[in-house]
């Protein structure tokens, strides 16, 4: 055999075996294979607000286990799971960016995907925006899903006396 295809198959065998290390999250509640032809598989996972712990949200995405870059796709549901209360809101960022609550690795490039949190605090609503950090054909892909504050603890903390 030639030494440059012994090196080839060598860090084939050690870069599936690292795949086989990373392909399942903590987080992972579902994998859709797209077919026996292909890589490429979807992967949902459920992520727990850490500050409001009363929101989960299920993102799915496509990963291609054999390419260096996953497809930046995304798509978020994210609904009240338990309880949200007036403490759990003083505690987080109320700037117009919000905070990044969740990061996910989806190249080798640098590419990643992020979930953000943003409070509309006149409408009393948590929004979340699933978004990846590099453009994908003239585009920086996002997916957004809103909770609703009515009728949890920390909306009844919220209105004012009286009403």
């Amino acid at each position: 055999m030639r030494t440059g295809f012994k090196s080839y198959l060598f860090f084939s065998a050690i870069g599936a075996t690292l795949l086989g290390l990373t392909g399942c999250s903590d987080s992972e509640v579902g994998d859709v294979s797209l077919g026996l032809f292909t890589t490429k598989d979807i992967k949902i996972d459920a992520l727990q607000d850490p500050i409001v712990t009363g929101v989960t949200c299920h993102i799915s995405s496509i990963e291609a286990d054999l390419d260096l870059s996953d497809p930046s796709d995304s798509a978020i549901a994210c609904r009240q799971t338990g309880p949200i209360t007036a403490p759990m809101l003083a505690a987080i960022d109320k700037s117009d960016s919000g905070e990044v609550i969740f990061k996910k690795s989806k190249s080798v490039f640098f590419k990643n995907m992020k979930l953000r949190r943003i409070y509309d605090e006149k409408a009393k609503t948590l929004i979340y925006l699933s978004y990846s950090t590099k453009e994908t054909s003239g585009s920086y892909k996002h997916s957004l899903s809103t909770v609703p504050l009515w009728e949890t603890q920390a909306f009844t903390n919220m209105q004012p006396a009286g009403n």
